[in-house]
């Protein structure tokens, strides 16, 4: 099914990149300079017995522009890394004010974030307190908090705690969001139930991170009663991302993929194909919000980074750093929950073909799975799109109907 994109949203959309255009970008920050509340404790396993525990909270000034009334805590809470290390990882939990309307229980949103950077300056639960937010996900935030529903938020590991980002690892970021829940859960300050329906939602990286979540869900929290999951505009492909942005306005994106599996697989030496320049800019990226990476490394030619003169897609392509790479892979573990992918063939960042593709997968493994293919122009005007779909889709989710499936017929 292809849904059209509407005057009035490439207008938001126009509105938004304008907006963006005119915030003073954020100063860069040197990787755990935050302190204070984003310090884990040491050593860590007192607090994490579980997954999902809740290491510490506070209130929290997150800015969301709605009429709702509602309340928000900064938390750390216990999750795993790509390897299945325990980790502490921050975030926010938001609660409207409001009494719950429907039937049941409150819901909670898992929500993942579309890629933000790597400094530990853009981590959402801190810099949308700050005077200079560029947080794209507001509005979808906004609309699941207005449509009644708890949300929470992870920054996920390594983004305003120690350490490196877990860029587009996908394990690490599907435990992030389903430990958040699980946090959310357990947070008796935010006065959400401590069991009820609960759903996943992602767009970009979060789309990743939801996929994720969706696929892990049945082995790694069972317990959680998850009615469907949002997965938009998923890199499911890291491969085919990397070849589809060289030498594009968002190039600058293959320096946190190079970062983030550094981290996460240091014996396979990812940072051993780059030349000085190369080794320069990577350091320089850990520092850096999306914002300042797409205005600083728009173009970029990965070729210009490396020793051999290839390109890192290429280096990606082989071994050591391909089995890294391909593990990284969506779409081969068939979600047990109800599935609402999301993708525009137009897509200037998060390749077409490979979302469609995670999608196919996951139906010829028996998964339910509606997949709309939007007409949006651009990787953010499809985000601002495809805000009111899956609003409606985990809606119907929550009030009980049959979930959709057009499995065979895109």
């Amino acid at each position: 099914m292809r849904i059209p994109f509407s005057r009035s949203l490439i207008a938001a959309f126009a509105t938004i990149v304008a907006i963006v255009s005119m915030v003073m970008l954020p100063k860069p920050a040197r990787a755990g300079v935050l302190g204070g509340f984003y310090d884990p404790p040491s050593p860590l396993a007192p607090y994490c017995l579980n997954d999902g525990d809740v290491i510490k909270d506070e209130p929290s000034n997150f800015v969301l522009p709605t009429q709702t009334p509602y309340s928000a805590r900064r938390i750390m809470y216990c999750t795993r890394d790509t390897n299945g290390a325990r980790v502490a990882v921050t975030g926010t939990v938001i609660t409207p004010e409001l009494s719950w309307a429907g039937s049941g229980l409150r819901p909670i949103i898992g929500f993942a974030v579309g890629t933000q950077g790597m400094g530990d300056q853009c981590a959402p639960s801190y810099q949308v307190t700050t005077a200079n937010p560029t947080e794209y996900e507001l509005a979808a935030i906004t609309a699941l908090l207005d449509a009644g529903y708890g949300v929470t938020i992870s920054d996920y590991q390594g983004m305003g705690t120690p350490g490196v980002p877990s860029y587009l690892n996908r394990n690490a970021l599907g435990y992030a969001v389903l430990d958040s829940i699980r946090a959310a859960q357990r947070l008796t300050s935010a006065f959400l139930p401590a069991v009820g329906p609960v759903a996943l939602w992602g767009y970009s990286e979060g789309g990743l991170a939801s996929g994720a979540a969706a696929q892990l869900q049945v082995s790694y929290a069972p317990e959680l009663q998850v009615a469907g999951a949002y997965v938009g505009a998923a890199p499911a492909n890291l491969q085919q991302l990397a070849q589809y942005l060289d030498g594009k306005p968002a190039a600058g994106v293959l320096l946190y993929m190079v970062n983030g599996m550094n981290a996460a697989y240091p014996k396979a030496g990812f940072l051993n194909m780059l030349n000085p320049v190369g080794r320069l800019l990577a350091s320089q990226a850990l520092n850096e919000c999306w914002v300042q990476t797409l205005a600083q490394h728009a173009l970029l030619q990965t070729s210009t980074l490396t020793n051999d003169g290839r390109s890192i897609p290429a280096h990606f392509a082989e071994q050591p750093l391909a089995s890294p790479v391909n593990q990284q892979l969506l779409g081969l573990v068939a979600p047990t929950v109800p599935v609402f992918v999301v993708h525009t063939p137009l897509d200037d960042i998060a390749p077409y073909q490979p979302g469609h593709d995670m999608a196919v997968s996951w139906c010829d493994r028996g998964a339910t799975v509606q997949f709309t293919a939007l007409t949006a122009p651009t990787h953010l005007a499809a985000l601002i799109a495809s805000v009111p779909l899956a609003l409606s889709y985990i809606q119907s989710r929550f009030d009980g109907l049959p979930a959709p499936s057009n499995c065979g017929n895109f």
